[in-house]
């Protein structure tokens, strides 16, 4: 039996083995050839994938089988599924026994719960499981859910951001906007498009966006294509103008979620002053992000030591706690 957990995240995905830990971390990015009679052949997924995004010719297509956090489409993540199978589980008699918790964004309908559910089915997992992603995130940063006091967890994910309280095995309080990491990409590429007249790709964005929040000069160079001639051209651009590109995209997350302490009972507040608010997933890792954080909660805030693999180590954590899967899951 193999038994795995799966972060399906809209920018990444984690795949986690009880046995072997991470063993797949790529984009979520599947190419796929259009084919006579109207069939897709599978060209390569993952960081492959990734790489000819924007550059692939006609006939051939570079999808994004996940969108905030849901699938869009349940073919091409049926599809995608089947392959990162394959690539975790090579050999068919591998393939045969697959279990796996699959993290859910807590604000997904039952409707695309369910699609999930079927599309992992249709791509060979006969015994999946879905769970808030922000409960599986939080075993893996080794915080028991079934206890009896309250922890309250923040999830900044590409697509989506959530913040849920959970004790004793029920869930108290949750707040879920569809706004992440993506939104801030596209706030820097605009940015750059708008005062620099210099046009980049999703990718180059993405980049600009991360080696601001560790770059320790006080500017960066950007490569791309100059808006009005059409030519290459190199911008230095400070990093502190990117952090205020960034800033009104994650003021605007944080307003959203704190909205989650209106529905608390009073009785959290003591036990989460106590433990603090755990933070993770990779737009957690901006800039001065936990500090904004703490500064609308008034909790203390404590960001994860595996921000990025959190959700699915502890998706596959939960394989050995059926009580958790239980309280939490949906199968």
């Amino acid at each position: 039996m193999i038994e795995l957990g799966i972060d399906l995240g809209t920018a990444n995905t984690i795949v986690c083995d009880t046995d072997a830990g991470i063993v797949l971390d790529e984009p979520s990015v599947l190419l796929q050839a259009e084919e006579p009679r109207g069939h897709r052949r599978v060209v390569t997924v993952g960081r492959d994938a990734s790489s000819l995004l924007g550059r692939t010719a006609g006939g051939v297509r570079a999808l994004r089988p996940v969108q905030d956090g849901v699938i869009v489409d349940t073919e091409s993540a049926e599809t995608y599924l089947r392959a990162l199978i394959r690539r975790v589980a090579p050999r068919p008699w591998q393939r045969a026994r697959v279990r796996a918790v699959i993290g859910v964004p807590s604000g997904a309908t039952p409707l695309e719960r369910q699609a999930l559910i079927e599309a992992a089915d249709e791509a060979g997992i006969r015994r999946a499981t879905v769970l808030d992603e922000p409960v599986a995130g939080a075993v893996g940063c080794g915080i028991d859910p079934l206890e009896r006091r309250v922890h309250m967890v923040v999830d900044i994910g590409a697509g989506t951001s959530e913040v849920t309280a959970f004790c004793y095995g029920g869930v108290l309080a949750t707040r879920s906007c569809r706004i992440g990491g993506d939104e801030m990409t596209t706030a820097v590429a605009h940015h750059l498009r708008d005062h620099h007249l210099l046009l980049v790709g999703d990718r180059t964005a993405e980049a600009v966006k991360i080696q601001a929040d560790r770059e320790l000069e006080p500017s960066i160079v950007v490569q791309g294509r100059d808006s009005a001639t059409s030519r290459p051209k190199l911008a230095t651009i400070p990093v502190a103008e990117i952090a205020e590109v960034i800033r009104p995209i994650s003021q605007t997350i944080v307003q959203t979620l704190a909205g989650c302490l209106d529905d608390l009972p009073p009785e959290a507040v003591e036990d989460i002053l106590a433990d603090g608010v755990q933070l993770f997933g990779g737009a957690s890792l901006t800039r001065g992000f936990d500090a904004v954080l703490e500064n609308a909660f008034g909790f203390p805030v404590k960001r994860a030591g595996n921000p990025l693999t959190c959700v699915a180590e502890g998706a596959a954590r939960c394989l050995q706690l059926p009580d958790v899967l239980r309280a939490y899951g949906i199968s």
